[in-house]
């Protein structure tokens, strides 16, 4: 029996969000997470039961974050911007702009490995899929990334030891990240990226560090 939508909201529609944030940066990452589960939600009823629920809507995410981001190409340069702050309480709403300048300085595929691997769980020969290269290439993709951001993205001083955020390969699927909660919302639609049918307190971001040594590790 086919699972209700608003329950793949609940269950990936943080994972989703911290996709699109990791990829996208704080100003976009919400209108593609929606653009992302109102795309899904008119396909689901034709997915086959057996699919892979994570690779399918990253790559949903994945060709909206194109779409969002050919968008902001056409868009005018505002001739002042105020900098991202960055986040102090791990709310939904807030947003570390620390670590989005050091995402948004790596080539688009080392950022987009690093997003798709650690943070959606996806394994490399589904990233190369998306890519259209091979899996040795995606490999290299995410650990080039994550050896720059271990450089660029220190741990914050205020908590040198804070703890890793669930999301990666060892618990993709965890309700708590830096992405926030998206809102399952009624079974006729999907509400935007502020509560996600009651799942857990988001978390802090996971520190690029830890990304590097679970990698390690493996």
């Amino acid at each position: 029996m086919r699972r209700p939508f608003e329950q793949i909201v609940t269950e990936y529609g943080p994972m989703v969000l911290r996709v699109c944030r990791a990829v996208l940066g704080p100003h976009d990452a919400e209108d593609a997470w929606s653009e992302t589960f109102l795309s899904a939600m008119k396909a689901y009823p034709d997915l086959p039961p057996d699919a892979n629920m994570e690779a399918w809507l990253v790559t949903v995410a994945h060709r909206k974050a194109i779409d969002a981001t050919r968008a902001a190409a056409r868009r005018p340069t505002p001739v002042e911007a105020l900098p991202d702050r960055p986040a102090r309480t791990g709310r939904p709403e807030d947003w570390d702009g620390d670590l989005w300048q050091a995402l948004k300085a790596l080539p688009t595929r080392q950022r987009q490995a690093v997003a798709y691997h650690y943070l959606a769980g996806l394994p490399y020969k589904d990233i190369a899929a998306l890519f259209g290269g091979t899996v040795d290439a995606a490999r290299r993709a995410a650990a080039d990334g994550i050896k720059t951001l271990r450089t660029t993205y220190p741990t914050h001083p205020d908590n040198p030891d804070s703890p890793s955020e669930p999301g990666g390969p060892e618990n993709p699927r965890s309700p708590g990240g830096a992405g926030g909660r998206g809102d399952a919302g009624s079974p006729g639609g999907v509400g935007g990226p502020g509560d996600v049918g009651g799942a857990g307190p988001a978390e802090p971001a996971r520190k690029p560090e830890n990304f590097a040594r679970k990698e390690v590790a493996r």
